[in-house]
């Protein structure tokens, strides 16, 4: 009889949990909101989802150390065993992966690039992945060779709940070519990205720029800036982005506009065949 098991994705954000049975998902909850990333938090998360003694429960995310030194493959870490104080549940979480220079480090993203890696064997290029922290991941030869992180979604979210720019932000629509126009502004000019995003507060408020005008210069000038430090990661290579929300066609957008097509994966689906991935490595 195969085992269950169960998955977990953790963000600072959002976190998905999956039960399972081998490699099918049996229930899947989603939990948003902030929580901290400790035993108290995690245990309760879990609580409920199981039955019997020593239910593994494999997670991604900030919950494990950050171990190995690129270049490596993505689960190069291991898995790190975490008492949670509840004897029930066998709690390991997926190590993260490491940079020197420039340091950089992810907790969570390396698994995302296993499933996808699961999913694609062979492929080699460049994956933006994208959330609180954007991260373009250079890989090759089933390796994390480079990575370089970038707080754009944080900034984002800072921007909506603290600024004035929030008003704007807020609103669901966005104007596509005016998008356009910021990414390439952006892109052309990244030390204007500061008066940009004041300037599209301005126009707004001074000359009635349309909200939907406004939030796309804002998340056009963001991700413009973005490309143009990035530049030597997407130049000429082939392009995965993956990600929830809005964020990840954006960016597959304001690429594709440069001459960079890129395919968007489905981020949920590639967390959890990182996590099988490394599941069935745990139980083999």
């Amino acid at each position: 009889m195969t085992r269950d098991w169960i998955a977990l994705d953790w963000t600072t954000t959002r976190r998905r949990l999956w039960v399972m049975r081998g490699r099918d998902v049996l229930d899947e909850t989603v939990d948003d909101g902030p929580r901290p990333a400790d035993p108290a938090a995690t245990l309760a998360l879990v609580a409920g989802r199981h039955q019997g003694q020593g239910v593994p429960v494999v997670a991604c995310g900030p919950l494990g150390p950050v171990r190995a030194p690129i270049p490596c493959t993505p689960l190069a870490g291991g898995l790190w065993r975490i008492d949670l104080g509840d004897p029930r549940i066998a709690f390991h979480a997926v190590a993260g992966l490491r940079q020197e220079l420039p340091a950089d480090m992810m907790q969570g993203d390396e698994t995302r690039i296993a499933g996808f890696l699961a999913l694609n064997p062979g492929w080699d290029g460049v994956i933006c992945l994208t959330g609180e922290t954007s991260r373009w991941v250079h890989v090759s030869a089933g390796e994390v060779v480079s990575f370089r992180s970038f707080l754009s979604g944080a900034l984002v979210s800072a921007l909506g709940a603290g600024t004035m720019l929030g008003r704007w932000l807020a609103t669901p629509e966005l104007d596509r070519a005016t998008f356009s126009e910021a990414v390439a502004d952006g892109l052309s000019r990244p030390e204007q990205v500061l008066a940009r995003l004041w300037s599209a507060h301005a126009a707004a408020t001074l000359d009635g720029l349309p909200p939907e005008m406004a939030r796309a210069r804002i998340l056009g000038t963001l991700i413009g800036a973005e490309l143009a430090a990035t530049r030597p990661f997407w130049l000429g290579q082939q392009l995965a982005v993956m990600g929830e929300g809005v964020m990840p066609r954006l960016h597959v957008d304001a690429l594709a506009a440069q001459g960079a097509p890129a395919i968007e994966a489905d981020a949920p689906r590639m967390t959890r065949e990182g996590l099988i991935a490394a599941w069935t490595a745990l139980a083999a």
